[in-house]
């Protein structure tokens, strides 16, 4: 599988089509259609395009199959309105969060924003 397919396939798994990709990461509308062309990526714009997907660059290049590294960059933020409504991305205690506490500690966050 090309860069250019495992882009497009986890893409449409995001429910993202390509210019929103590319856009996303800072390149233009139509960028990621020279990889299918055979232009190869530059790591930083690789890394941009992974990091909007939510994968690894090894998986975008094809060096394996784990969509995610297993180290966590503590640079990279995380989106918790994502984290909290994704089933199963949100724990605690080693232990799924139900959907009521997840609403609830969406609430209060929301409620401490506003208190800003």
């Amino acid at each position: 599988m090309t860069v250019f397919e495992r882009i497009k396939e986890v893409a449409k798994a995001r429910g993202m089509n390509l210019k929103t990709v590319a856009t996303n990461a800072g390149l233009s509308e139509n960028a990621l259609y020279r990889y299918n062309q055979g232009v190869e990526p530059k790591y930083p714009t690789l890394k941009a395009i992974a990091d909007v997907l939510g994968v690894s660059v090894d998986y975008l290049l094809g060096n394996t199959d784990e969509m995610h590294s297993n180290k966590r960059d503590d640079n990279v933020p995380i989106d918790l309105d994502k984290a909290l409504s994704e089933e199963g991305m949100a724990m605690f205690d080693g232990q799924p969060l139900s959907d009521e506490y997840k609403k609830a500690l969406l609430a209060m966050l929301k409620t401490m924003k506003g208190n800003d």
